[in-house]
């Protein structure tokens, strides 16, 4: 929520690390919910664009009832924020460490994703870009 104090850069920060921390420490109604209802996604590992924060939500209670996925913990770095007027971008490069059936997975991937400010103040995430890394 804005406040008097703080900047827009400040306010998409926060909503950044709120959303990156639920994800981190699996808490997925905060995590879904740092998201707007219509927000889209596109993901390396989906073939199709995500249309809905719900058909994500979905997606992924399907892998955890098909694979047992879980999320182990998550690391972000290289950060970037850029504040555009009503949107804020939030860029970074995130490694995730996952459990399946299979055994653990540390991933390296780059994510974007982008926010808007809502008629309230709060600045909900409206689209999620992830693509592979390579590791040097």
């Amino acid at each position: 929520m804005s406040t008097s104090e703080s900047t827009p850069v400040q306010e998409i920060q926060a909503a950044a690390d709120a959303l990156v921390a639920a994800f981190a420490e699996g808490r997925l109604d905060d995590y879904f919910g740092s998201f707007a209802p219509d927000a889209t996604f596109v993901f390396h590992s989906t073939p199709l664009r995500l249309a809905s924060t719900a058909e994500y939500r979905a997606l992924w209670q399907r892998w955890v009832a098909e694979d047992d996925f879980r999320i182990l913990g998550c690391t972000s770095t290289g950060r970037l924020i850029q504040h555009l007027g009503s949107t804020g971008v939030f860029s970074h490069d995130v490694e995730t460490t996952i459990a399946t059936r299979a055994g653990e997975e540390t991933v390296h991937e780059r994510e974007t994703i982008v926010f808007a400010r809502a008629e309230d103040g709060s600045w909900p995430a409206v689209h999620e870009h992830l693509s592979a890394r390579t590791t040097a």
